[in-house]
């Protein structure tokens, strides 16, 4: 578990001596925090303020990852940026509750389900793209922009604007989340045990419930899964109102 940077400078450094710079609504940084928390890590808590912009970043951890994004990993002489990449480390170094089932066809279906989520979803609800919308169109577009790109990813079919007035369909693949997962999931994503999907789709879940106020409704699936995922000790300790930096919005 998370000990914060805060805490007084006689206090030791965690013994696995990790250290994680994280942001506490980043769903990124999320992530590996619950990664951290199954596999019984301990790790000091470094916050960075993302809010405050790129030019208000500290120096150094700009050295430890030029773009200043969270999260970063660091551990020892190795820093990693990227939580898709320090997740794989983390399954790869400590190898206590794995991420990834042996199951090739298991093994593959988490991946796509964690990368529609990395790479299909988040990017475009990040600070940056969010705010790009609100100060070239309005804040409430920001809002229906964040609703858009999260329903495709959930179930394929975009919302716009006041989410039952006016449908898009953009895209009916199997891909989205909430088909994609119906034939594999049992209590959680793709089966009865917490794997890497599951640290993927609880972080985007919460965001779209808490920030974006997405009707849940429309996605049985998720929202089961999401209630599952509430009920665990690790996604506890590791979501954004449980983090040092935490600001009530």
């Amino acid at each position: 578990m998370a000990s914060s940077q805060s805490e007084s400078q006689d206090s030791q450094q965690p013994p696995s001596g990790l250290q994680l710079y994280s942001y506490w609504r980043s769903s990124c940084s999320f992530r590996v925090r619950i990664a951290l928390n199954l596999k019984g890590l301990d790790y000091e808590y470094k916050a960075v303020n993302l809010l405050k912009g790129s030019n208000s970043v500290p120096v150094h951890f700009s050295k430890l990852n030029p773009i200043s994004y969270v999260p970063v990993l660091v551990d020892g002489d190795i820093v990693l940026a990227d939580s898709f990449a320090i997740i794989l480390y983390l399954e790869e170094k400590y190898p206590q509750h794995p991420l990834l089932p042996l199951d090739p066809q298991k093994k593959a279906i988490n991946i796509q389900a964690a990368s529609i989520v990395s790479s299909s979803i988040q990017p475009l609800q990040n600070i940056g793209v969010l705010k790009y919308v609100e100060d070239k169109v309005s804040s409430e577009e920001k809002i229906a922009w964040a609703q858009n790109h999260i329903g495709k990813g959930f179930t394929g079919i975009g919302s716009h604007g006041d989410y039952s007035a006016f449908i898009i369909v953009l895209d009916v693949s199997v891909s989205a989340l909430e088909k994609l997962l119906h034939r594999y999931a049992g209590k959680y994503a793709t089966g009865d045990e917490v794997l890497l999907a599951d640290l993927f789709l609880a972080p985007q879940i919460h965001a779209s419930i808490t920030r974006f106020n997405l009707d849940m409704a429309q996605f049985p699936l998720l929202s089961r899964l999401h209630e599952a995922y509430n009920l665990l000790p690790a996604f506890q300790a590791a979501s954004p109102e449980r983090q040092p930096d935490y600001l009530k919005p």
